[in-house]
């Protein structure tokens, strides 16, 4: 008998997933998602979900209208996300009557739904695999193709939907032999047949699919790219832009694919591109012509001849469209206005760098980035999960047209212009910049704003590939670019800013004092000025310039430390909170730049009042938290000692938000009814104590961590099981830190520490959707593993041999990264500073591929105490060395007897010489040895060792 709902908990449950949606009562919500998380226990649960999504019986229980739709949606996405997480606890009748409901939905006449309907289809596929459900691909190919001659059309367009998602997420598999046929043979002649479909969305889905399929280089598709590359030309004049815009899409993909079958139609390629990027009607269709410009890969060089078709047409792209004037003409003095909620963009924690072999340097910027409007943009990328289209998002244009965001920070034509304009000057370099200089003379002081705006995008997105072509041009530009800086239009001054901030490393690299104080320091101060322009938007793109001269001048800046300071307090004093932010960045970029010379007494009064006061004002749940607490780490670590006066407060505080953190997080999971938080506030904090214990005296921090309450240590091993990769990155990279700072308190915690650190040695732990961050976590592991090892003794003894069974493993594992493997080998060497009894036995299994990656790394003290340590593992088993003796001569021999810093390699050279002196007495005919090493390691031997 067929399974049927009953009503009254059909009813239930719809309310409860109507509720988890609805964001403006959260109690409300929390409640609900509280029942259904219940609910997940019962084995009804999908076919309810299931009955809900796919059919619109649910109206006749009292829902309808966008309650209905509601509910069907939080259905959909309940079902998805529970074949995810429990895929082999469904039973195979549930499964089944799934798989044909989701079938069934691809008929509804909600395009939206239709949609849902091919995401969960597409998780059944990524759980259960395709060989569970070989009948789904002949489905929806019958549906698309119209088999049956009766499939309506929005079935249609359903099952091409859905076909091309499956597709997507299953490129790799389908690609592969299964059941003595690969499914593409199939698959890719009817996507070819689908694109000349009467349907235009039908037609646009099957080549995007399509174009899902070439960076893999299918057989069957090279087999039939001619076939391929004809239906593109006539796709190429189709009616409908969103096709012609795959089109754009997919001749990008050739050229990185095939561009060999592009090069004879090069002059009809850029009259075709040309033709749709200047398609006024369609900016999307424009923007996506445009693209191809920045991808066009090994047919740049064949662009030469058309430079003066393609250049003017950027040129034309990167002046505003009339919307955009309109929109941005006569903007208002707002710099005394606050900021709207919206307005204030989320800040994103950027776990601290993964150490690398050949250092232990701590490179932990925000990661701000400064667009061609001069607004900053963080990096997501390493935020955002791979699956973040998991909640039954479509990733269709349809599901984001009601979306609004500033349109200042889309992706556009304009943006895409410049970029392009980019690539051409690398590429092209004086003949780009002679044929815009025309249009610079003619339009940087022309009388309409928007096209003396363009000139000033023209010349900044020229800047990397044209400087030593425009740097004759600078002390001509360079003055009028500040006067620029005056303009009435806030615009221009907007976009003067980034430009200056695009030269400002010429400015700044000028060694005459006559010309730094005639081109540089008026730049500089331009841009300081303008950091307190009337308009935010153009404070938000001086201070995003600034940052990027602070960068690009470094040290140069130490002379002018104290007027910099000094606008920057009146900043902090004068913004509101969204260009706080920036204003972080450009603080912490000075102190990365000019280090301890910010430590100066009158400095230190200058600056730390405003930056206290802010610590003072925001809460701990703020996101201000994040660049405050980052900003604080890079002053720290510019004041060195000079920070203790406020490192007990600053310090109580990150460990009080850490274990409030750690709290909620585990009421969370735990089934209560809180928010589970952002672990965001971990990582800043974990880094922020990281920056202060290594800048203060030893004996301080020791006494901070001693007396905090709860105990660091406590919170640290909690943080090296979290689940989050960043928040284990930061941990690793705490505890490395207290390994070389502050040994005496972290020795008595060993006991829990080294368990929890073997076990993050374990390659089981990298998941492959996400191995990069894994693998930082990896890297920070093994760098503390060398630290704690190179300084303890008997303490370590227990743990040596689970330690190197790790170790050895990610040494000998071919897939590692570089520098993973690198820190894994200079640990394993430094562990034998303490315990080359106990490795001793292992040295014939490691000393190869110690050696090798020991080749890679350039001379530091990290690697000679990497080195000590293997020397001394030698000295208890020299004979092990038999089949590496010859690549360990060659190290010894490359060994300098400094690093580039001055310091020096007494101890470990020393030690090479004890060795070759032991090794002469067991060869027996050491000089028949050194006779087979090569000629320049001989005569470095001989002349370093007295041989």
């Amino acid at each position: 008998m067929a399974w049927q709902p009953q009503e009254d908990g059909l009813k239930q449950l719809a309310e409860y997933l109507r509720d988890s949606l609805g964001g403006f009562d959260r109690p409300r919500q929390k409640q609900a998602e509280i029942m259904l998380s219940k609910a997940r226990s019962s084995p009804d649960f999908v076919y309810y979900l299931t009955y809900i999504f796919s059919t619109s019986q649910v109206a006749q229980l009292g829902f309808g209208g966008a309650s209905l739709f509601t509910i069907r949606y939080s259905a959909a996405i309940n079902l998805k996300n529970h074949i995810k997480l429990s895929y082999q606890s469904i039973s195979k009748q549930a499964l089944s009557y799934i798989k044909s409901s989701v079938v069934q939905a691809l008929q509804d006449t909600n395009p939206q739904l239709r949609g849902f309907a091919g995401t969960v289809i597409t998780e059944i596929v990524q759980q259960g695999g395709i060989l569970e459900w070989p009948e789904i691909l002949t489905d929806l190919l019958s549906l698309v193709n119209n088999d049956s001659q009766n499939v309506p059309l929005e079935a249609q367009e359903g099952a091409m939907s859905a076909l091309a998602k499956l597709c997507e997420d299953n490129k790799k598999l389908l690609n592969r032999e299964m059941q003595g046929q690969q499914p593409l043979t199939v698959l890719i002649p009817m996507l070819l047949k689908f694109t000349d479909h009467t349907d235009s969305r039908i037609r646009r889905f099957a080549l995007q699919t399509l174009n899902v399929f070439i960076p893999q280089k299918p057989k069957v598709l090279i087999s039939m790219l001619d076939s391929y590359l004809a239906r593109l030309f006539q796709l190429a004049n189709d009616p409908s832009a969103e096709v012609r815009r795959i089109v754009c899409q997919s001749l990008v993909q050739l050229v990185d694919t095939r561009p060999d079958l592009l090069a004879p139609h090069v002059e009809g390629l850029v009259e075709y591109i040309l033709t749709q990027q200047q398609n006024r009607n369609d900016p999307d269709l424009a923007l996506d012509a445009a693209g191809f410009w920045l991808n066009i890969g090994e047919l740049r060089h064949s662009m030469g001849p058309y430079l003066s078709r393609v250049i003017p047409v950027l040129l034309q792209g990167m002046i505003y469209s009339e919307e955009d004037i309109e929109r941005l003409a006569g903007l208002n003095d707002d710099a005394d206005e606050e900021d709207k909620v919206e307005d204030v963009k989320p800040q994103f924690a950027q776990a601290k760098s993964s150490r690398i072999a050949v250092g232990s340097a701590k490179t932990n910027h925000s990661e701000a980035s400064h667009d061609i409007n001069g607004h900053t943009t963080i990096n997501e990328a390493a935020t955002m999960d791979s699956d973040s289209l998991s909640e039954g998002e479509i990733e269709d244009e349809d599901d984001y047209e009601d979306e609004e965001g500033d349109p200042e920070e889309e992706w556009n034509l304009r943006k895409c212009s410049a970029a392009a304009l980019d690539v051409f000057a690398v590429v092209f370099q004086q003949p780009v910049f002679e044929i815009i200089l025309p249009y610079l003379k003619e339009n940087l002081s022309h009388p309409l704003w928007p096209r003396r705006e363009a000139a000033v995008l023209a010349l900044g997105a020229i800047a990397d590939g044209c400087m030593d072509v425009v740097s004759p041009h600078l002390p001509e530009l360079v003055p009028f670019l500040i006067s620029l800086l005056g303009d009435p239009e806030p615009v221009v001054r907007q976009i003067t800013c980034w430009c200056l901030g695009r030269y400002s490393e010429w400015g700044s690299h000028l060694q005459d004092p006559v010309a730094r104080s005639q081109y540089f320091e008026p730049m500089m101060e331009g841009l300081l000025k303008r950091m307190l322009d009337k308009s935010k938007r153009v404070q938000e793109a001086a201070a995003s310039a600034f940052a990027s001269l602070e960068e690009k001048s470094g040290d140069r800046l130490k002379p002018y430390t104290q007027p910099i300071l000094r606008q920057f307090v009146q900043c902090f004093n004068k913004y509101k909170d969204k260009n706080i932010y920036i204003l972080y960045d450009c603080v912490q970029t000075l102190a990365d730049g000019v280090g301890s010379e910010m430590a100066k007494p009158h400095l230190v009064e200058l600056l730390m009042p405003v930056l206290i006061g802010r610590w003072n004002k925001v809460s701990d749940q703020s996101m201000e938290m994040f660049p405050l607490l980052g900003c604080l780490g890079y002053v720290a670590a510019a004041y060195g000692d000079a920070f203790s006066p406020f490192a007990p407060t600053v310090f109580v505080r990150c460990n009080k938000i850490i274990y409030k953190n750690l709290q909620d997080y585990m009421a969370a999971v735990s089934g209560q009814a809180v928010d589970e938080p952002d672990k965001d506030f971990i990582v800043t904090s974990l880094d922020l104590l990281s920056s202060i214990i290594q800048a203060i005296d030893s004996n301080k921090s020791s006494e901070l961590v001693a007396n905090s309450q709860p105990q660091l240590f406590d919170l640290l091993a909690f943080c090296m099981e979290d689940p989050t990769n960043d928040v284990k990155q930061s941990a690793f990279a705490l505890l490395g830190d207290c390994a070389i700072n502050i040994y005496s308190q972290l020795e008595p915690q060993l006991p829990k520490i080294m368990p929890l650190l073997i076990r993050q040695l374990d390659l089981d732990l990298i998941q492959d959707a996400n191995s990069e961050a894994g693998f930082n976590v990896l890297n920070n592991a093994c760098w503390a593993c060398g630290e704690i090892g190179v300084r303890a003794a008997s303490s370590l003894t227990p743990y040596i041999e689970p330690l190197y069974q790790g170790l050895i493993t990610i040494v000998s594992h071919e897939d590692i990264p570089d520098s993973v493997n690198e820190n894994a080998s200079m640990s394993l060497g430094r562990l034998g500073i303490a315990s080359a009894e106990q490795l001793a036995p292992h040295l014939p299994e490691f000393a190869e591929p110690f050696l090798r990656s020991m080749a890679n790394i350039a001379p530091t003290q990290e690697k000679a105490s990497a080195f000590l340590g293997f020397s001394r593992v030698i000295e208890r088993n020299p004979r092990a060395m038999e089949n590496s003796l010859g690549e360990f001569f060659t190290a010894i021999a490359a060994f300098p007897k400094k690093e580039a810093s001055g310091l020096g390699f007494r101890e470990v050279r020393q030690s090479f010489g004890n060795l070759i002196q032991g090794y002469k007495e067991i060869i027996p005919n050491f000089e028949a040895f050194l006779s087979r090493l090569a000629p320049a390691v001989q005569q470095k031997l001989r002349n370093t060792y007295a041989l």
